[in-house]
């Protein structure tokens, strides 16, 4: 979800700037905001039954859930959630 995610959210950037700059047309950001606004959600639910099922505290999850919002950021919380599991697979 988090690669998802993120690469519509790169979408929606390069959307808003059609329709906000010269070309003025909003066309794309009105397709691409409900899709982001919905895999967004996803996300969302997605990094809570994770922190439930794993332990999180609060902060890692804010962080994580935050991730979705910034641009390519998504992309670096997802390694390192993928590095934190397998540390903790490993442990157990």
């Amino acid at each position: 979800m988090a690669y998802t995610t993120g690469v519509f959210l790169i979408v929606l950037c390069v959307a808003m700037v059609i329709r906000y700059g010269p070309p003025d047309d909003p066309t794309m950001s009105q397709a691409v905001s409900p899709i982001h606004g919905w895999l967004y959600a996803v996300y969302l639910v997605a990094t809570g039954l994770l922190a439930h099922q794993r332990g999180w505290k609060a902060v890692r999850v804010v962080l994580v859930a935050l991730a979705g919002t910034v641009p390519f950021a998504s992309f670096i919380a997802e390694r390192y959630v993928v590095r934190v599991a397998r540390e903790e697979q490993r442990v157990r």
